[in-house]
C-alpha cells in the first residue's frame, strides 16, 4: 500500500506519537502541550517560563503585557461573531489573563486571491467596532496575498500591547491550597456556534458564540480589591484543558463540582448527541478566576453571571477531579487535542 493509500485510510483518533504536524497539534491538549515543551520553549530566552498567553516585561519606567495570535477559524463568519470579532476580543483577552489594560493592537492580514471585497469589509467593520468599544487602538499591521487555493479565504494574526497595573502578578505560581475556583459563565457556546455553523443542525441549535473581551469584568475585580492569584480563559481545550494545565504547572490538584458549572440546555443536549463533553469545548468569551476562599462573596458580587465551581487542593499534583451529582468522583484528564479543530 502507498503512503497516500496508507493516510487514506488513517484512524480518526490522532496518535501520540508522529513524524508529522496533525491539526491536534492545534488543539490544546496534550499533543500541543508536547510540540511546544519539545520544540518551542527551548527558544525562550526568559526564566521561569510557562505557558501563559501573555509575557510580562519589565522595562524601566513600566510593567508591559506583550502577547501574540493567529485567527484562522472556520467558518470566518458564525452565529455571534467572525473572524475579525474574534481576533480582537481573542489578543485583548490573552492581555486581560495578565492582569493588564489593553492599548494597542497590530494587525496582520493573510489574504487569498479570489477572497470577496465585500467579506473582508463585513470583517474589518467588525473588528472596528470591537476595536472601538474596548477602547484599544490599531496602530501598524501588514497584508500579503497568496494565491488562490493556498489558503483558506483569509488568516489574521495580532500582536496585543498592555500595562500591569502595580501590584498584580498573577500566575500559577501564585495558586494556592485551599483556593477557590470562580467560572465568569456557562460553557461550550463558541464550540457549539462554529460546530453547528459546518453542517445541517445551524438552525435547530439556534447557539450564538460566548465572543467577547474580558478586561472589563476583570479590572472591575482588581479595583474591588480581590487578590486574584490567577486566571486562565477557557479557549482551546476548555475549561478541562485549561484546568489541567494549571494543576500541573502550580503541583496542585482540582477538585469540580459538576452540578455547579453551567451549561445552556442546547449546549447540552448538542454535545450528548455527538458524545462529546462540554468542559472541553473552547469558548471565547469565559475565564476562571482563581482567589483566596475568603472572597469569593465579594467577587461574586462583581462578576456578574459568576459560579463558584470548585477548589483547588494539596497532593496529586496534576490531576483534575469532578464530582458527580451522585457523590462519586471521576478523573477529567487532557484530550490529545480539541475535538474541533480550527475553533480560533
Amino acid at each position: 500500500m502507498t503512503e497516500s493509500q496508507q493516510e487514506a485510510f488513517h484512524c480518526p483518533i490522532p496518535k501520540e506519537t508522529s513524524e508529522k504536524i496533525s491539526l491536534s497539534h492545534g488543539g490544546g491538549g496534550r499533543m500541543m502541550n508536547r510540540l511546544i515543551q519539545q520544540y518551542i520553549e527551548p527558544l525562550y530566552q526568559q526564566p521561569g517560563f510557562c505557558h501563559q498567553d501573555s509575557a510580562v516585561l519589565n522595562l524601566d519606567t513600566a510593567r508591559i503585557a506583550f502577547t501574540s495570535d493567529s485567527y484562522v477559524v472556520h467558518p470566518i463568519f458564525f452565529p455571534g461573531g467572525d473572524i475579525g470579532k474574534l481576533a480582537v476580543c481573542g489578543t485583548i483577552n490573552d492581555l486581560a489573563m495578565a492582569g493588564a489594560v489593553p492599548r494597542f493592537l497590530s494587525l496582520a492580514f493573510i489574504l487569498e486571491e479570489g477572497f470577496p471585497l465585500a467579506s473582508f469589509e463585513k470583517i474589518l467593520s467588525s473588528i472596528q467596532k470591537t476595536a472601538h468599544e474596548c477602547q484599544v487602538e490599531i496602530v501598524t499591521g501588514d497584508t500579503k496575498v497568496v494565491d488562490k487555493n493556498k489558503a483558506d479565504g483569509i488568516y489574521i494574526n495580532t500582536t496585543g500591547l498592555g500595562y500591569v497595573p502595580t501590584g498584580v502578578n498573577l500566575g500559577p505560581s501564585s495558586i494556592q491550597a485551599g483556593d477557590a475556583i470562580l467560572l465568569s459563565g456557562d460553557l461550550g457556546r463558541h464550540g457549539v456556534a462554529v460546530m453547528s455553523s459546518r453542517d445541517a443542525t445551524e438552525a435547530e441549535v439556534a447557539i450564538e458564540s460566548d465572543c467577547a473581551p474580558l478586561d472589563q469584568p476583570i479590572q472591575k475585580l482588581l479595583t474591588n480589591n480581590i487578590d486574584i492569584h490567577c486566571l486562565r480563559d477557557l479557549t482551546r481545550g476548555g475549561l478541562a484543558s485549561a484546568l489541567n494545565e494549571l494543576a500541573k504547572e502550580a503541583q496542585m490538584s482540582v477538585l469540580l463540582e459538576d452540578s455547579k458549572i453551567p451549561v445552556h440546555p442546547r449546549v447540552a443536549a448538542y454535545c450528548e448527541i455527538l458524545g462529546i463533553e462540554p468542559y472541553y469545548l473552547a469558548n471565547e468569551g469565559r475565564f476562571i478566576c482563581i482567589l483566596p476562599s475568603s472572597q469569593v462573596t465579594q467577587a461574586l458580587e462583581c462578576l456578574e453571571g459568576g459560579t463558584l465551581i470548585g477548589y483547588v487542593e494539596a497532593g496529586d499534583p496534576g490531576w483534575v477531579r469532578l464530582r458527580t451529582e451522585w457523590g462519586t468522583e471521576r478523573i477529567l484528564p487532557m484530550l490529545l487535542g480539541e475535538p474541533l479543530p480550527r475553533i480560533c
